[in-house]
């Protein structure tokens, strides 16, 4: 994506991207249970809805932000649903799960070229092919341990949004301000938010916590990001190309 697409890493950033968590995962709920296209039949559409909004974005005439937030939430509804697949579906055990995935996030960070790391000033890495390989293995990441805090560990949807957004709090008092100068800092904070949007999304739409049903919970976190991302932006992000 060009420059002029992406947001800038200020508090407006992580509440929109907290709110595409939890829309994310609301949707993916919905895409798989509600629209009845399961785990896997729902993945094939939701890869042309991203490739058609990256085309989109390449073509239109000026960048606009609305491009790269719609990106994040079809990423996000997919890795809600690729968790979903490996844990539920496939059985695999949450530890082997978070492991093999945290593994990737290291290694996909690892790989990428050092002219795209992040750069001095609140900017984004640039949006590369490996940026949002990267963004899909943490949002799968973080729905696989958002689940596993509600479940396994028995805190439930409330329990788990409370440990997990302290956490999420924590780990933006700690890495928030490094976030735009490391991968690190910026990965750690994202990761961080898909699993507190994870028990979050939960809890607005199960039984066990406000109890609003997938298509209502839905609408419902959608109209807040989209309320969210219509604020005025404090200025366009820029890629950066110098190495470290």
């Amino acid at each position: 994506m060009r420059p002029s697409s992406l947001p800038t890493i200020d508090t407006r950033y992580w509440v929109a991207i907290s709110l595409a968590s939890v829309f994310g995962a609301n949707l993916g709920d919905f895409v798989s249970h509600v629209l009845h296209l399961g785990h896997v039949r729902g993945l094939p559409v939701l890869a042309l809805g991203f490739a058609a909004v990256l085309l989109a974005e390449r073509r239109s005439a000026a960048g606009r932000e609305g491009f790269y937030w719609t990106a994040i939430v079809i990423l996000r509804t997919a890795a809600t649903n690729l968790a979903d697949l490996a844990t539920h579906d496939l059985r695999l055990g949450y530890g082997g799960v978070v492991g093999v995935l945290a593994f990737v996030l290291a290694g996909l960070c690892l790989i990428q070229p050092r002219r795209d790391r992040i750069g001095a000033g609140p900017c984004l890495p640039r949006a590369d092919v490996w940026y949002w390989a990267a963004m899909l293995t943490a949002g799968t990441l973080g729905t696989a341990i958002g689940d596993a805090v509600a479940g396994p560990l028995g805190l439930g949807t409330g329990g788990g949004s409370l440990l997990l957004g302290a956490v999420l709090l924590g780990t933006l008092c700690v890495a928030g301000r490094r976030a735009a100068t490391t991968r690190r800092g910026y990965w750690s904070c994202v990761v961080a938010v898909r699993s507190a949007g994870t028990t979050a999304g939960d809890f607005l739409v199960g039984a066990g916590g406000l109890g609003l049903g997938l298509p209502l919970g839905t609408a419902v976190s959608g109209l807040a990001l989209l309320t969210m991302v219509g604020w005025p932006r404090q200025g366009y992000a820029r890629s950066v190309t110098s190495s470290e």
